[in-house]
Parts: C-alpha cells; structure tokens; sequence
C-alpha cells in the first residue's frame, strides 16, 4: 500500500507546469445550476443529477491511492455504474494541503480538482475553497463529524494505531516502549504532521499517552522530539514497498492502513494503544471552482450511499454513517464486527482544538524534529 506521501515544492511545482502545458481552459463551469446546488433537490431527482453529470463526462480526483481504504473498488465501481462519466486520478499519493494547492494552481482549468478527500486540519482552514453540499445521507453522519453548512463531510475514519514487523521487534506494550533501544532507527510517521492528517493524528495520540489533552498538542511534540533525540524516528515516508523492504519497520498510522501491510508482510502486526484512543476521519468536499459541478455532486452522493460506505469497510475503515446504517440493518455486519475493538475511551478532536493543533505544529514542529 502506497499512502500519502509529502513531495517536495519543485516536484510539485514540475507536477502543475505539466498539468498547465498539457490542458486548455474548458467551458466555464460557473453557469451551470449544478455549480449552486446545494442538495439533491436541487436538481429534482438522482436520475436528473445522473444525467447532467453524464454530459459533463468526466471527473477530476485527486489524492486517492487505490490501496487507501479501499478505493480502487470504489473507483472502479463508479467508472462501472456510470461509463459515460470518464475519471481522471491525479497525484494519488500528495498530501490533504497539496490538494488544495493544484486546486488553486489550475482553477479555471478543465484539469482542476472536481472533489477533494482531506484531513480536518487542512478542511478547516480552507472552507473558502469548497462549495457546499447536502447529500441524502448527510443527517445520517453525526455532527462532530461535518461542518452544518455541509463545506466538508467526514466520508470514513478510523483510530491511530502502531504498525510493527513482530518477526523482529516487540510488541509495544507501552506507549513509551518506542523511545527505547529495541527500535532504535525503526519508527516511522506517515508524513509531516504539519500537512498530513495521519502524522497529525499520530502527535495527538502521543499527547493523550503521554497525559496530555487535544487542548494542547505539546506533550505529543516533545515525545516524538525526544524518540528523535533517541534515534528512534525515521525521516521516511511510509509506503507499502518501505514496510515490506524492512525500510520503515514500526509506523503510526490509521489502523486500516496499517492492517493492509499484512498482505505484503504476513508478520505485520497492529496495536491500538490502551487507554484514550485517537480517532479521526476524513474529510469529502466540493471544490468550488470544480469544472466539472455535476459530475462533483454525484460522487458525493455515492460515497455516501449504503454500497460505497460498505466498500468503505471492507477496506478495513469505519465509514460516517456506520450507526445509521447499523440501525437501519444496512449496514455489513460481518465486516462490521471483524474490526478491532475499540478503545474505551476514545477522542475526536473538535475544530478549534484541530485549528490550534495545526498552528502550534507548524510553529513549533520542525525546530523540535530537527
């Protein structure tokens, strides 16, 4: 499994020269009613959304590995259901804030970003950017996990989690097991905290293991400086050909993530820490400017329909409207149960809490990493 990795600026830069030399600037997508609508009703049914999303023909993602939560089915089963709509995937592996960048890069461009997939950090500080939108099964998903006016949703989720090759380390029994000899050079993040919603998500349950609140992001940036100082933390990011090379031997990612590494490495094993759990989702959004309005609102309303957040889960990730669906018997309940168990207790940050976080990493992140 490849994850979202960090690229440099010049390679991003590269990345949207050749998107910029390669398009031209396609009918202006402003005038069309799909651009303002803000639910189905808009557009009087799904057959009519379906239609006016057919003669647009096309649909621009981004950031969406096929091997992250299970999109490649997804993708494949929207390319299957409606054939007349043409998906173009770019930069599957960028990062939630380098999304929002080739949106800004290429607004009014044919080649823009229709729909956006981003962690909460970078959604909240750039709610400017999406256009609000009401799926059916929008009252469905629980509050703290979408903005009211609908400018991003949590689409699926999961709890922060340590990945670790057991054939040759421990199990971490404690949380500050890793700033011991028995993984020096072995921890990985995946990603910078400061762009990347899993590295984020993974200094926010080293503050709770290290008796901190989500408040306060410090506890957790000073244990992931001290394993550092201990020559524990590894500078790479994480990718399927990383784990099963040996390369990045124990890594802080989203369960489902790490669950996946045991098709490559059978001696992979994933712990969800005791104690106060970290759980997050991600985040679906609109973009504002997206060229392709129709297009954009449809994928909305099939990746939260009961089959898309099913693929969801079998993907190992827990999908928003996970209790709705649980009581609507809608839901896979063999997959449903096959989860690992929870933590007791378990936090999701709010978005002042996410929006304080996120100021105090950038100041303070690379002077303690180093």
């Amino acid at each position: 499994m490849r994850t979202r990795r960090i690229v440099s600026t010049v390679a991003l830069t590269a990345a949207a020269a050749l998107l910029l030399g390669g398009c031209s600037t396609g009918a202006s997508s402003e005038d069309s009613p799909a651009a303002t609508a803000e639910s189905l009703a808009d557009f009087g049914s799904l057959a009519e959304l379906e239609a006016a999303a057919k003669e647009e023909g096309a649909l621009n993602v981004i950031a969406l590995p096929r091997d992250w939560a299970n999109y490649g089915a997804i993708l494949d089963l929207f390319a299957e259901r409606y054939p007349e709509i043409t998906i173009n995937e770019a930069s599957p592996d960028v990062s939630s804030a380098e999304e929002i960048q080739a949106a800004v890069t290429n607004k009014g461009l044919d080649t823009a970003p229709d729909v956006f997939d981003l962690g909460l950090t970078v959604a909240l500080q750039n709610t400017d950017q999406f256009a609000p939108y009401k799926t059916e099964g929008f009252d469905d998903v629980p509050d703290e996990l979408k903005n009211a006016e609908g400018l991003f949703v949590g689409g699926y989720g999961g709890f922060m989690s340590i990945g670790y090759d057991s054939s040759q380390y421990p199990e971490p029994t404690e949380f500050t097991d890793l700033l011991s000899d028995d993984y020096r050079g072995a921890v990985a993040l995946n990603g910078d905290p400061t762009q990347a919603g899993a590295a984020f998500a993974a200094v926010g349950l080293a503050t709770l293991q290290n008796g901190g609140t989500l408040d306060d992001f410090t506890p957790g940036i000073e244990f992931f400086g001290d394993m550092n100082a201990a020559g524990n933390l590894l500078k790479v990011d994480v990718t399927t050909a990383t784990v099963a090379s040996g390369e990045t031997p124990v890594v802080f990612d989203w369960d489902y993530l790490n669950a996946a590494h045991t098709a490559e490495n059978p001696d992979f094993a994933v712990v969800v820490p005791e104690g106060t759990g970290y759980a997050s989702y991600y985040n679906q959004a609109i973009n504002v400017d997206a060229p392709h309005p129709a297009a954009a609102r449809l994928w909305q309303e099939f990746l939260y329909s009961d089959e898309v957040q099913n693929l969801f889960l079998e993907g190992g990730a827990r999908p928003a409207r996970a209790e709705a669906m649980s009581e609507a018997g809608t839901i896979d309940q063999k997959l449903w149960d096959a989860l690992p168990e929870a933590p007791a207790e378990v936090v999701v940050p709010t978005a002042d809490q996410s929006e304080a976080a996120g100021t105090l990493l950038g100041e303070t992140w690379a002077s303690t990493i180093g």
